[in-house]
Parts: structure tokens; C-alpha cells; sequence
């Protein structure tokens, strides 16, 4: 380490005289005055209290959660227990709160909303239904129960709940690996409604404990990349209802779907399903492009689906098609959603495999739902409380694992279509689940000669809004890192499985989080010209550096054990070649850690620092600490590493850091 032994005095480019006998005789310099205010400000650093505890922060989030602190005043008496009573089921129920100002007016909306709503829901339920090899009536059951549950606990007005494309494929690709559908469709169902549960227990924790920051490590890019590569798969799979396929591979891999697509052509194939298929397809995509082009005929798009399925039933009937090769829905049971609490297994071999399916169709679930609700909330101007819709998408989907539902969402197609009809609130959720009940108890036997081809048709009439080019060259352009998470979420979905395009799309992400924490940038401070405020020198080389001083920010949320040594070993490297520079610079005799970008330290970070100042005084060289944030302040006191390096080390800002080790003022304006 380079002697601390320098000139007694250096001219600066601020043309101060700066003593160098050392910190204590440059302290001296300031005035009686300057050195109170500093030391009254180091006071506000060490004697703040300590942060809540991490009981505390769960109790928290809990009361907060379910809580409404809203009209909580702070010298209030105790409210009467009806009034408490009242204010929890408002804050649990969101709809005893806009209820009240609910009119008959606005309910016009919600019956137009509601109703177009149900004409895109109804086909696209029974579709996704097929899609999660599921019978015809699970898809509407699950367009009837979560809905109308979500519209009393949830936050957004413009949310649309039931099945969509994205889970349906996950519980297709993953339930269909633990229990065969086509041999054992019983025990599959049961699979489904105990992973139904699952995902709404881990919903329910996750907003009840404010884990939401869990469903952020499925990163934007790898969404993306899993959306559009879901999409591919997903419309692969319906090449087995266009062609009228009656035997088709289990796996979701493109290459096993081609393989069983050539081989169908060798066995039975049926072109009067293509062609019928793609007739309704084509006009489907036809009356989406005009509701596009015009604003006012959202309400086409929104019931081609309906249209196609009645005007397609009404072909087959009439020409008898079933009876020529034509693939058709055939009886599926209505009525009202059964029970299906003796169904759900917990004591099943296979419960470890519906944990897991049931978290990632939670997170999956809520990523989507989230991403839609927030979307459209920005645009009406108003805030969706992201806990509450966990609490309640978790609840809905409790419910729905006993009533014969499977997993249900947010949908973004049934979503935009809501919004496009002018839904004022969650009423047109309600809608929509009264006119699908309808229609499970009038309407079912109508569907018996409904054709699968049409099926297949509205479920790739939806599939290109999944894929988002514009987002994903973005992403490139932006961040080629985030891109490898996009990408490979993408290609392990099209050629390995749903699964494994998850595992490498967090794989890639925990991979950027963990390359950023290991080597975190350490950048150097100085001072701008007339100022007193310190920046990074690379990003403003006019920041001028302060004599004898090396002023450095850790650019580290957390210092802990993968950081610390690299983060100690940069930071001695540096002040042994700064000290090594030209014999007229004056050599390092105080080193500022800015720690206003680290929100946390652990035990092997604090070690890391007490090591760091060893070796520095081991040299002559005095370390400070600048704006500490709470929990790492209160940490340091805990482990004693104040008392090791002084109170009069810290700080509250950098400015009087540097104030105390050169004794002098710069020009310029006070800012600290």
C-alpha cells in the first residue's frame, strides 16, 4: 500500500489551500460552526430507529393487504366493531365501495359489454376447453364461477375472466405427462381440479404476503418470447381439429406435432374440415380487420366467433356432414357448474407434480392477468391494486377447483373487446357469467352438430395477438441480454416443451440478476464545477476529483456474500494505482463510500468493509461512509462496525464527507 506521507499543502483547481498533516488537522480548518452542523447530521444517521423487524414487515403486508387504512386518523377514539367489521369486508370486497355509487345508467354499458362479451366467450371457452383436453362443458363451467367471483373481490373494471389459450396449453403439456387424458380421463379431471387449487393457494399467498416481485422473474422479454412461441404450439395443435386428425400426438414440441401432421395424411384425413375451417377463419380475420379500420363495428370481431359457430352448426345439420367425414362436438353436459370438492386429491401419489404445475400456472396466470388489468387501467386513469388481484384471482380459482373449473385468467382478446364496448365496471364480468349460464341450461344440445374445425378456427383467429414482433425487436435493440431470455423462452417452447421454455427463460433472467450482482459497477465520483453536487466522472468529465480523496459509489442494491469480495478487492486495487500515478498527484488520503444506492447489507458484507478499513489504515488512509440507507445503517450499529471505524465516519451526505476530510469550502452555492 502507498505511505500516505505527502506535501503539507496542494493548490487545487478550486484555488484553495488544503492542509495534509492529516484528518484531524484538516478538520481543524472548518469553523465551529461547520462542525456542529455535521456533527448534528451524523447524529440523524446513527439515532434513527431501528426498521421493523421481519415479523413486523410479514404482519404487515398481511394487515395491508386485507386491511383498509384509508380513514384511519391518527388521534381517532376506537370505531364501534360494526364499523371495523364494515371496513374489512370493503377492503376485501372492493364492490361494497363502487356499489354505492353504481347507476341505472351505467349499467346500460355494462349489459352491452356483458353480452358481446358472452358472444366471444362462449365459443372461445368450449375451444380452450378442447385446447386443455378437457370436455366442451369445463370450458363454460369456468366462464360462470370465477367471474363471478372476481367481480366482487377485484380491482379492475375491465378485467374479462375465464379460460384463455396460454393455460389451457400449460395444463394440456404438463398434466397430460403425470396422467393420460385418453386412458384415464377421470383421474385427469381430478389432476385439473386439484392443480386448480393449487394455483389458487399460491395466488392467495402471493398477495396475502406481498410476493409479488416472484412473477417479476418471468422478465418482460422472456413473456414475450413464451408468448409467441405458445402461440406457434398452440395453433400447430389445432391442425388436428382442421384436419379432422382423430389420432394426434400428446407432446407440444413442433417437431412431434409435424411428424404426427405427415403421418395423419398416410392414415385418414378429412379435407371437408380444412375447408370448412378455413372459410370461417378467413372471415373471422375479415371482420377483425374492419373493426380495426373502424371503431364504431367493434362489436363485429367481437361476435364472428358466435356467428361462425351458429352459421357452421346450422351447414353441418343441414347437409348431414357428420355423416361425411366432418368432426363434430357431438352431447356435452350443461346445467349448472357441479361439485367437485370430492374431487380434489391431496392424498393422490401425484400430489407433488399439481404443487408444481399449480405454481407455474400461477404465475403464469397472474402474469398475464396483471400485465392486461394494468394496461387498460392506465388508460381510464386509474390504479389497480396488484395484491388485491392476486387475493382475488386466488380466491376465484379456490372456488372454481370445487365447481368443476379449471385455471382462470384475465384474457387480453375478451379483455380489449370489454374495454371496445364501454364496460363501466366489473358488472359486465357478471353479465357474462348469467348469459353463459343460460346458455349452458338452454343452449347445449343446439351445439351437438357444432363442427371441431370451427373450434380450431376461433382459437387461431386469437392467436396472433400473442405474437408481438414489434416488442421483441425492441428488446434487441434495447438489451441483447434480455433478447437470450426472449429468444431461448421462444425456441424451448417450439422445440423442447412448455416447461422447459420456462426453466430457460428464468434461467437466463436469475443469470442476468446474478452477472449484475457479482460485478456490480463501482463507479468514481467528482465534484461539478459551482456546485456541490458529486457525479460519476465517466458520465460527466467535467466533475472535477477532490484532491487526497477518493469519493466512490457502490452501484449495488444489496452488498452480500456474491459481491463483497470482488467489490473490496476493486476498491484497494483502486487506491494502490491512484497512489501510484505521477509523483506530483497527490496521493490518496481519504476514501468516501456513497451508499445511497444500497438498500441492504448482509454479515459477509459488513466483514468485507471491516476488512476494506484495516487495510487502509494499515496504509494511513481514513474510510467514511456517505447517505447509508436504513436497514444498512441499522446493521452496521448491530454488528459494530461504527464503533470500529468512528462516528465521526459517517455521514449523511457526501458533500459534508468531503467537507470534513479537506477542511475547506468550495465555490458555489451551499447545498448540504
Amino acid at each position: 500500500m502507498a505511505s500516505s506521507s505527502v506535501p503539507t499543502s496542494v493548490s487545487s483547481s478550486t484555488d484553495h489551500v488544503f492542509s495534509v498533516e492529516g484528518h484531524d488537522q484538516l478538520q481543524l480548518q472548518l469553523s465551529s460552526e461547520d462542525r456542529q452542523r455535521i456533527t448534528e447530521r451524523t447524529k440523524w444517521v446513527l439515532d434513527s430507529p431501528d426498521p421493523p423487524g421481519f415479523r413486523q414487515e410479514i404482519l404487515g403486508s398481511i394487515r395491508n393487504a386485507v386491511c383498509s387504512k384509508k380513514n384511519k386518523k391518527p388521534n381517532a377514539t376506537h370505531e364501534p366493531p360494526l364499523a371495523c367489521v364494515m371496513a374489512f369486508l370493503s377492503s376485501v370486497f372492493p364492490i361494497l365501495n363502487w356499489g354505492r355509487e353504481y347507476k341505472v345508467s351505467m349499467f346500460k354499458n355494462d349489459l352491452l359489454s356483458g353480452l358481446t362479451l358472452a358472444s366471444l366467450c362462449i365459443p372461445q371457452s368450449i375451444g380452450y376447453a378442447a385446447l386443455a383436453q378437457l370436455k366442451p362443458q369445463y370450458g363454460l363451467y369456468t366462464s360462470v364461477v370465477p367471474p363471478l367471483i372476481y367481480s366482487t373481490m377485484g380491482t379492475s373494471r375491465e378485467l374479462a375472466i375465464g379460460p384463455v389459450a396460454v393455460v389451457s396449453l400449460l395444463i394440456s403439456a404438463m398434466c397430460s405427462k403425470v396422467v393420460n387424458p385418453m386412458v384415464d380421463p377421470v383421474s385427469y379431471n381430478k389432476l385439473v381440479f386439484t392443480v386448480t387449487f393449487f394455483t389458487g393457494a399460491f395466488q392467495t399467498l402471493f398477495g396475502l404476503f406481498r410476493l409479488g416481485f416472484l412473477i417479476d422473474f418471468l422478465s418482460q422479454a422472456a413473456i414475450v418470447g413464451f408468448m409467441a412461441g405458445a402461440a406457434i404450439v398452440i395453433g400447430l395443435q389445432q391442425l388436428k381439429g382442421l384436419l379432422g386428425i382423430s389420432h394426434f400426438t400428446t407432446k407440444t414440441d413442433v417437431v412431434s406435432v409435424l411428424i404426427a401432421v405427415v403421418k395423419s395424411f398416410h392414415d385418414s384425413w378429412y379435407p371437408q374440415n380444412f375447408i370448412l375451417g378455413c372459410s370461417f377463419l378467413i372471415f373471422i380475420l375479415i371482420t377483425r380487420f374492419i373493426g380495426k379500420r373502424n371503431k364504431r363495428l367493434f362489436w363485429l370481431p367481437a361476435i364472428a366467433p358466435l356467428v361462425s359457430v351458429i352459421l357452421s352448426t346450422l351447414i353441418v345439420y343441414l347437409t348431414k356432414g357428420d355423416e361425411h367425414g366432418i368432426k363434430i362436438i357431438k352431447h356435452f353436459k350443461g346445467g349448472l357448474n357441479p361439485s367437485s370438492v370430492n374431487q380434489l386429491e391431496f392424498n393422490s401419489p401425484h400430489l407433488r407434480e399439481s404443487v408444481k404445475i399449480g405454481l407455474v400456472c400461477a404465475i403464469i396466470a397472474l402474469t398475464e392477468a396483471v400485465a392486461v388489468g394494468r394496461s387498460f387501467a392506465t388508460i381510464k386513469g386509474y390504479n389497480m391494486d396488484g395484491n388485491k388481484e392476486m387475493i382475488a384471482m386466488g380466491f376465484m380459482n379456490i372456488a372454481g377447483s370445487m365447481s368443476s373449473c379449471y385455471v382462470a385468467t384475465g384474457s387480453f382478446s375478451r379483455t380489449a373487446v370489454n374495454f371496445s364496448a364501454g364496460c363501466q365496471t366489473a358488472v359486465s364480468n357478471i353479465v357474462m357469467a348469467i348469459t353463459v349460464l343460460v346458455s349452458l341450461q338452454l343452449l347445449t344440445g343446439l351445439l351437438y352438430y357444432t363442427p371441431v374445425a370451427i373450434l380450431a378456427s376461433i382459437i387461431l383467429s386469437a392467436l396472433p395477438g400473442l405474437i408481438n414482433y414489434t416488442e421483441a425487436y425492441n428488446i434487441w435493440k434495447v438489451d441483447k441480454l434480455d433478447f437470450l431470455a426472449c429468444a431461448g423462452a421462444f425456441f424451448g417452447v417450439l422445440f423442447a416443451s412448455v416447461e422447459m421454455g420456462l426453466m430457460v427463460a428464468v434461467a437466463v433472467s436469475f443469470a442476468k440478476i446474478i452477472l449484475n450482482a457479482l460485478r456490480p459497477r463501482v463507479e468514481e465520483l467528482g465534484r461539478l464545477p459551482g456546485t456541490e453536487i458529486f457525479c460519476e466522472v465517466d458520465q460527466y468529465p467535467v466533475a472535477q476529483a477532490v484532491p487526497g480523496v477518493l469519493i466512490i459509489r457502490l452501484n449495488s442494491g444489496l452488498l452480500c456474500f456474491t459481491n463483497a469480495n470482488p467489490l473490496r478487492d476493486r476498491i484497494l486495487k483502486w487506491v494502490t494505482e491512484e497512489n501510484g500515478k505521477e509523483a506530483t498527484k497527490r496521493p490518496i488520503s481519504g476514501i468516501i463510500l456513497d451508499m445511497s444506492s444500497v438498500t441492504n447489507i448482509d454479515y459477509a458484507g459488513i466483514l468485507a468493509l471491516e476488512e476494506t478499513n484495516k487495510k487502509l489504515l494499515s496504509g494511513g488512509i481514513k474510510l467514511a461512509i456517505a447517505s447509508p440507507r436504513w436497514q444498512v445503517i441499522h446493521k452496521l450499529k448491530v454488528a459494530k462496525f461504527v464503533d470500529k471505524v468512528g462516528r465521526d465516519c459517517i455521514f449523511l451526505t457526501v458533500c459534508e464527507a468531503v467537507d470534513s476530510f479537506v477542511g475547506s469550502k468550495f465555490n458555489g452555492p451551499r447545498n448540504c
